[in-house]
Parts: C-alpha cells; sequence; structure tokens
C-alpha cells in the first residue's frame, strides 16, 4: 500500500493538470482570447508560439480588440502580413517575469522594434496598454494580459 499511494499521487497530478500548457493552448483554455487566438492562427503563428521558446506574450483580452475601431479586426485578419506585424510587436523572446518587466523601460520585440515599459505607482503599461494580470506561466514561457492592442510605430 506504501508503494502504491505515491504512483495514485502522480497519476492524480497528471490528469488534473499539474503540468503546464504552451501558450497557445494556455490562450485557447482561458477562454478570454478568442480574438487573439483567431488572429494568432490566420497569421500562421501557431506553430511558433508552441514551440520551445521560451516567450513573454503581452495578451490582449476579447475586450481589448473591441476597442479597436469597427472593422479593423476583419481587415486585419485578410491583410495577414499587418496582422503578423501587429502580432509579433505581442511577443518577447525569452521569459520575462512581472518582477522583471517592472525594471524594464522597454523591450525588444519579436517584430523587431521595442515597445514601451513604464511602472509607476503599481501600475505597469506596456505602449499604451496597462497590464492587468501577471505571470501566467506556460510550459514555453509566460503571458502578461492587457487592456489594449498594441500597435507598433509605423517603420520609417
Amino acid at each position: 500500500m506504501k508503494r502504491i499511494l505515491p504512483l495514485i499521487a502522480l497519476a492524480l497530478s497528471c490528469s488534473f493538470g499539474a503540468f503546464a500548457a504552451d501558450i497557445v493552448d494556455t490562450a485557447v483554455a482561458a477562454g478570454n482570447f478568442t480574438t487573439l487566438v483567431t488572429a494568432v492562427k490566420a497569421a500562421g503563428l501557431v506553430d511558433t508560439l508552441k514551440s520551445a521558446g521560451p516567450f513573454t506574450v503581452f495578451a490582449p483580452t476579447d475586450d481589448a480588440f473591441k476597442k479597436l475601431p469597427a472593422g479593423t479586426i476583419e481587415a486585419l485578419l485578410k491583410d495577414t502580413d499587418k496582422l503578423k506585424g501587429i502580432l509579433t510587436y505581442h511577443v518577447v523572446a525569452g521569459k520575462v517575469l512581472a518582477a522583471d518587466v517592472v525594471k524594464l523601460k522597454s523591450a525588444k520585440t519579436v517584430e523587431g522594434q521595442s515597445v514601451k515599459i513604464s511602472a509607476k505607482g503599481g501600475k505597469v503599461t506596456v505602449g499604451a496598454a496597462t497590464v492587468v494580470k501577471t505571470d501566467i506561466i506556460c510550459d514555453n514561457g509566460v503571458i502578461h494580459v492587457i487592456d489594449a492592442v498594441l500597435l507598433p510605430p509605423v517603420k520609417k
């Protein structure tokens, strides 16, 4: 009996999700990133965000996408190059936890440009978005939830 209990405990921990999922599966399971997941699929970034990484994703919620002007999402889903640029502007290479984010003034995104980061009065902003939840740990990185969609500066 003493030998069986640890095996039962291990089996239960595996079946109840003791291990983190990748960034895409975590976003799908959360239920409030359906627009983001749809956009990631349309832009062909699923395999990238399921790869080993690690990545840090500043993930806009469905409510954040609703703040965009009418028709914007539909237009972006048709312009996959522009969509890919916007989505990769939300991703930083490496696993950057909240304790590290607050020490940064900016971070270089996978899109290639840097996004401004500010931590003042207990509030963290990334670009024009406010971080509303931090450190959702995934097996290939971390998600920080933001309340707005980040738009990269126009390249000159």
